[in-house]
């Protein structure tokens, strides 16, 4: 793309901001040349870099990649045959030593990240060259003034350096003791030693030059002093120069042996080093993105855009969002609206948004935005206005507008900013809607900006052509930097004038110069601009009382939930509490049926057994009856529609039942013979769709019951199960009272009644027949 554009969009602005969040020098440099690309693979390839690289900055903040150096030029020189020096063979450990950290990362981690782990794919790590140069170099924490070769590099050299040592130590104690001497302290001028040519030796007066035999290294300033060697150490010190070349000599072969391994392998590591630079500028991106708050928008294939709450990436927290769309339910967008209104901010926004995206950068937009890729974006945006030079001023628009209609095709992106200025006004607005409708043939995408009103004539009277307006709140006469699609904008020239401080009566003045149709048309626009607040305020308050409406229904749904949710664990903990009760009675009563099995006469044992068995049968029934499941009330897709007064099904008691009452939404009040219960409306069904249910069952229909029951002639097991039944029936009738004729007979039936009723949770009273009620032979029962 032409560099005068991206100049013109400030996108070498955005270049200079990110790569002040490169930690390389390679990073910089491949951010101060990073430009927009066209292929939609790569783009969507170098976003999924940029988020990654976001994410890992959130996610894992320890992971860094300091600690390297751009040594390319070493690598090129070794590959040359050149011999390096020992820091820059210490700056290849180092890049080595984070070559191979990176690359254990990504191996760790990489299925996390795996467009970052396939950058990472690039790296190649040495490690036993990376510890041969951490053997042989030493880097300058433990040599202050320079990279040194170590001892550990070969022992030879060891060997040099102990033996070099050794005679130091011997020259420094010879010459410590002639500075102890009380005889040689009158011809030194200090008692030290010092050293001169790399050679020890000690300062005498120069007067006593005769008594001190040795070589003269140097004199002092003020000729007052000499730097003599003496004869005692000149052997010694003789030795040490030639060790010191020596050393020089090993120095110098471990550099070249050094240098010639790094060589073999240079090419790689070369590349390794652009990866690192290649990963540094990435995370650039990535720290970029984090902070602009920035996201990846969608890409599209198509030449078309949406970004929704924009905010241009180089006025940070301060810019206005602008929500503006492009390509597809139009193709041309002419804004309109006030001087300061944002209207060159909402295009140069568009447009270095698109070069971000196609630069593998990150939006600061919303959720939901979506970019296509274009091939070429042009932009004529006026920063060259010049009030003297109004003709040059038009012909510089002139010239930038025919090379972009020489160019502009359906994948392009046109930017033109005050369209049609510069001249005569209304010769301006002719030219500017010609161009506008050779863009609009050619289905380039364009956004133009403007204040003249044939342009919106002309943007109302087409297809694929849009007008907008950059919004104005005429109270405070301050823009808003809304941009509102599809309603062209007013210049508001008499409202800022006056807002300005322009006298009343000039502002009244200048608006009896508009004809009488202007004046109508601005009179219009007024109160359509009011009408569109008004709907604007009425939509965001019918907003915002659904949004409370939706969480006051969630709110209460749940609370309807955890209630029923509530209902059913105490039921089920009811349920438990009765089932423990019963089997505690049922041990009991084992323990009293051994009792009377223990004491009965052998003559009754036949009767008796008869009334243990029928004791023991009653258990077992309650025992089943407390013991099955609580009923759960299920939702169904197929609801009763339930009216008070209406005949319903209920599945979970195999019954019918009256609608009572519907005391909330979601509730029921259902009538089942004496009892009332409360339901959710889910749990009921219309009685044409009666169908068997689990849980707790009644059966039998609500139908008028007989007051009195007849066992006799029964053996024990059956009377009980019909005297239960016929109980069950005469509880859902409403009875409070039931006469059980069992006779006299040898009494078993008798007993086996009487300890049925003892425990029966309903029977609220019994007692034998009274004169009249059949004596001795009948129970009579009062309900509960």
């Amino acid at each position: 793309m032409n560099e005068r554009v991206l100049r013109r969009l400030e996108f070498d602005l955005v270049r200079d901001r990110l790569a002040g969040y490169a930690e390389s020098s390679i990073g910089r440099e491949l951010a101060q040349n990073l430009r927009p690309v066209t292929d939609v693979a790569a783009v969507k390839l170098w976003l999924a870099h940029t988020a990654e690289a976001r994410e890992l900055f959130r996610l894992e903040p320890g992971f860094e990649l300091r600690g390297w150096f751009d040594i390319r030029a070493e690598l090129k020189r070794v590959l040359q045959g050149g011999v390096l020096e020992a820091r820059e063979l210490h700056r290849i450990a180092e890049t080595l030593a984070v070559i191979r950290r990176v690359k254990a990362f990504f191996k760790d981690h990489g299925d996390k990240y795996p467009a970052l782990r396939q950058v990472a794919a690039g790296l190649t790590p040495f490690p036993e060259l990376q510890t041969r140069l951490k053997k042989c170099i030493r880097p300058p924490s433990t040599q202050p003034a320079e990279c040194w070769v170590a001892d550990t590099a070969s022992p030879r050299l060891a060997d040099i350096r102990r033996r070099t040592e050794r005679l130091r130590g011997e020259i420094k104690e010879t010459l410590e003791r002639y500075v102890r001497s009380p005889a040689w302290q009158k011809y030194l001028q200090e008692p030290l030693v010092t050293i001169r040519e790399e050679r020890y030796v000690l300062p005498v007066k120069i007067e006593y030059r005769e008594k001190v035999a040795g070589l003269v290294h140097d004199q002092s300033a003020s000729g007052a002093t000499l730097f003599i060697e003496p004869m005692a150490v000149v052997d010694k010190g003789n030795e040490i120069r030639r060790l010191r070349a020596a050393e020089q000599q090993e120095v110098e072969r471990i550099l070249g042996e050094l240098s010639a391994a790094v060589g073999a392998v240079a090419a790689e590591i070369l590349s390794s080093t652009e990866t690192l630079g290649r990963l540094d500028f990435i995370m650039a991106k990535g720290r970029y993105s984090a902070a602009l708050d920035a996201l990846t928008p969608v890409i599209l294939d198509e030449p078309k855009l949406e970004l929704i709450k924009a905010r241009h990436p180089l006025l940070g927290r301060k810019a206005v969002p602008v929500d503006i769309r492009l390509g597809k339910d139009f193709d041309i967008l002419v804004i309109t609206g006030p001087n300061t209104g944002g209207k060159t901010v909402t295009l140069k926004t568009v447009g270095l948004c698109v070069l971000m995206v196609q630069s593998g950068l990150e939006l600061p937009v919303a959720e939901g935005s979506e970019v296509g890729v274009f091939e070429e974006i042009f932009a004529d945006i006026g920063d060259e206005q010049s009030v003297t030079e109004s003709l040059s001023t038009f012909s510089s628009h002139m010239r930038n507008i025919t090379g972009i209609l020489e160019k502009a095709g359906g994948r392009s992106l046109v930017l033109l900013d005050e369209l049609g200025a510069g001249t005569d006004p209304k010769e301006g607005a002719a030219l500017a809607c010609a161009i506008l409708e050779e863009l609009e043939r050619r289905a380039a995408k364009t956004i133009a900006t403007t204040h003249s009103g044939e342009l919106k004539r002309f943007a109302a009277g087409r297809s694929r052509v849009v007008n907008a307006a950059v919004d104005f709140d005429p109270e405070t006469l301050l823009p808003t930097y809304r941009l509102v699609i599809g309603q062209p904008g007013r210049s508001n020239a008499f409202e800022i004038a006056r807002g300005l401080g322009l006298a009343a009566e000039l502002v009244a003045r200048a608006r009896e110069f508009l004809g009488p149709e202007e004046q109508r048309l601005h009179e219009l626009a007024d109160e359509m601009e009011r009408a569109r607040r008004r709907a604007e305020a009425e939509a965001a308050e019918s907003s915002r009382l659904r949004g409370e409406a939706a969480s006051l229904k969630a709110e209460y749904e749940g609370r309807l939930q955890e209630l029923l949710s509530k209902r059913e664990k105490i039921l089920a903990e009811a349920r438990e509490s009765a089932a423990s009760m019963v089997r505690q009675a049922r041990q009991d009563a084992e323990a009293v049926i051994q009792d009377l099995r223990e004491r009965i006469k052998a003559e009754e044992r036949r009767e008796q057994e008869m009334a243990v068995q029928a004791a023991r049968e009653r258990l077992r029934r309650l025992g089943e009856r407390y013991i099955q499941p609580v009923p759960s009330f299920r939702e169904s897709s197929a609801p009763a529609s339930v009216q008070p007064g209406g005949a319903v099904y209920v599945p979970q008691f195999g019954q019918e039942g009256t609608v009572v009452d519907v005391p909330r939404e979601g509730t029921v009040s259902v009538q089942v013979g004496s009892f009332r219960v409360d339901l959710p409306a889910a749990a009921v069904r219309p009685v044409a769709e009666r169908r068997s249910a689990g849980g707790v069952r009644f059966t039998g229909t609500v139908t008028p019951v007989r007051s009195n029951v007849d066992l006799r002639g029964r053996r024990v097991e059956e009377a009980l199960q019909e005297l239960e039944q016929h109980l069950d029936a005469a509880l859902l009738s409403g009875l409070g009272r039931v006469d059980i004729i069992h006779g006299y007979g040898t009494g078993a039936l008798r007993a086996a009644v009487k300890e049925y009723l003892t425990g029966h949770p309903r029977v609220k009273t019994f007692r034998a027949g009274g004169p009249g009620e059949g004596g001795g032979g009948v129970t009579v029962v009062e309900l509960e």
